[in-house]
């Protein structure tokens, strides 16, 4: 990877990592936007306005990653930015519940901003280099989730939820002034190297039904564990706080953010899809143990095992997304961004319905159980039905 090359990564890194906190850091307080902005007391719209932006983008991302490929990964990525700023200058106009729905609505559709980003980096480096950057990007958004909620709940105290909207549009507006200025069309457009992948990273090429499978069922399993994590907690351990309990939540992604870079380098001695069973494997137990655990200690240990083993899942994840990149990464990245947003949505829903029938801790076993069913589904017969000549698939 040459240092103009690194230069390129680094910023679209920082543009996604800009949008990424405007996109991540208001739902959490949607329930107060209804409350303030809207003096509304319908909180079950709450889970609609959560589910809205995601439903949108996985329909959308499909045609978008068409987009790319015919029109250039950089213009897509800057169309993805300005998508994003007219849907949070909507919202932040929005007079109604409705309308506030559909601002999100078209964030989804002209949003996207992960997936353009992807199918960028694919047009500027290959192999064990976009590997990595795929690691960065997935980074990126975990220091948003982690950073965005505690940085726009102080701004409320000073901005009504809102008119935050209003000024957050000017981030997206301010990642695409830089994709401008620090990608020169001609620099963007330079071509994918098919001849830097290795002969390893050929082995680790698998066909797009099995890749589209492994990311829906990730994602699916990541998801289904989020909504109701923090009311089951509450209920098993009283005395915690909300920052306490919060802490708690994010620490799995903190551990990404922490062993990523490491992990990466160290797990590149094992095939990528015995990798990933074994992460699947251990991600289910951490699941299961959380459903089980009535020790707040146990309870830290295995939200550590689970940023661990959730880590290891990306990193291989990231390897075979890699591999199977080509000439329409756009195409590729937008089928992959669909299949983890229609995992969130299917997540949430079965979060809700499974929560109200067996518990709050129940979406946990969920995921325990989709886990262990994917890792042994790598095992045998099937992973080597799909892995045989997937380049044709």
């Amino acid at each position: 990877m040459t240092g103009s090359e690194r230069r390129r990564i680094a910023v679209v890194m920082l543009c996604h990592f800009i949008a990424a906190l405007a996109a991540l850091g208001m739902p959490p307080f949607f329930a107060l936007i209804l409350l303030q902005s809207f003096d509304s007391t319908q909180t079950q719209l709450v889970g609609w306005f959560y589910i809205l932006p995601t439903l949108c983008t996985a329909l959308a991302a499909p045609w978008w990653g068409r987009f790319a490929d015919r029109y250039g990964t950089r213009r897509s990525l800057l169309r993805a930015q300005l998508g994003l700023a007219l849907g949070f200058l909507l919202a932040s106009l929005a007079p109604s519940p409705l309308l506030f729905a559909l601002a999100l609505m078209v964030q989804g559709l002209l949003g996207g901003t992960f997936a353009a980003s992807s199918a960028h980096l694919a047009s500027l480096v290959q192999g064990a280099g976009l590997a990595q950057s795929l690691n960065w990007m997935q980074g990126s958004a975990r220091a948003a989730l982690v950073v965005a909620p505690v940085l726009f709940g102080w701004l409320i105290g000073f901005v009504a939820p809102l008119e935050l909207y209003g000024y957050l549009a000017l981030l997206p507006l301010l990642a695409a002034l830089l994709l401008l200025l620090a990608l020169p069309a001609g620099a963007a457009a330079s071509p994918v190297r098919l001849g830097d992948k290795t002969a390893a990273a050929v082995q680790e090429q698998v066909s797009g039904a099995l890749l589209f499978m492994l990311q829906f069922g990730f994602s699916f399993a990541c998801v289904i564990g989020f909504p109701y994590f923090i009311a089951d907690m509450q209920l098993r351990f009283a005395a915690l706080d909300a920052v306490e309990l919060a802490w708690l939540f994010s620490l799995p992604h903190l551990v990404y953010l922490l062993l990523a870079p490491g992990l990466g380098r160290g797990l590149r001695r094992w095939s990528a899809v015995r990798c990933l069973q074994v992460a699947f494997a251990v991600l289910a137990l951490s699941y299961w143990g959380q459903y089980l655990a009535d020790s707040l200690v146990v309870l830290i240990a295995l939200r550590l095992l689970m940023g661990l083993a959730m880590t290891a899942c990306f990193v291989a994840l990231h390897r075979l997304m890699s591999a199977s990149s080509g000439q329409r990464a756009g195409g590729l990245f937008g089928r992959l961004d669909a299949a983890a947003k229609w995992a969130g949505v299917a997540a949430g829903l079965c979060a809700g319905a499974l929560s109200g029938l067996l518990g709050l801790s129940s979406p946990l076993l969920a995921a325990a159980l989709v886990l262990l069913t994917l890792s042994l589904l790598l095992q045998g017969g099937f992973r080597k039905h799909h892995f045989i000549h997937a380049e044709r698939n």
